[in-house]
């Protein structure tokens, strides 16, 4: 379990120690959150119109395919602002993207398919970067060493 916790509230002792890789991470999740989070809002603000007719790619329903897209693009996009449980916030993004280009645009040109999968590729960092020390993760990590 303790694997787990530091994995997802990462211990921070091999997070980048200059501020300005925090900043800099602060500005990439702030930037990348608001831009996807865009995406999620006009799916939940329009959810009863598109419910019907939104695509299935998995095979789950398209109520389901269409809550699943906005659980991802809405709030785990706030999530990743914000810097809480962001690398679990990232993955249900990671795989709508990715899904999105290979499933969704495999027969589109490559202009659609490149922008999901930029979008996958700034997720992907994510992950592996950790939201650096301004945010609620590091917060979280500070006062559990404490």
């Amino acid at each position: 379990m303790h694997r787990v916790r530091d994995l997802v509230f990462d211990r921070y002792e091999h997070a980048p120690r200059a501020g300005r890789a925090s900043l800099g991470l602060l500005i990439f999740r702030l930037g990348a959150g608001a831009l996807i989070l865009g995406h999620g809002w006009s799916k939940l603000s329009s959810f009863g119109e598109l419910a019907t007719r939104f695509a299935d790619p998995l095979g789950v329903g398209t109520t389901a395919s269409l809550s699943l897209a906005v659980f991802a693009e809405f709030f785990c996009a706030l999530l990743v602002m914000v810097g809480l449980g962001t690398r679990l916030a990232v993955l249900p993004i990671l795989i709508t993207m990715l899904v999105a280009a290979v499933m969704i645009h495999a027969g589109d040109p490559w202009a659609k398919q490149e922008f999901p999968l930029l979008y996958a590729v700034v997720w992907l960092g994510l992950f592996f970067t950790g939201p650096g020390r301004y945010s609620l993760d590091f917060l979280y990590a500070k006062r559990r060493r404490a």
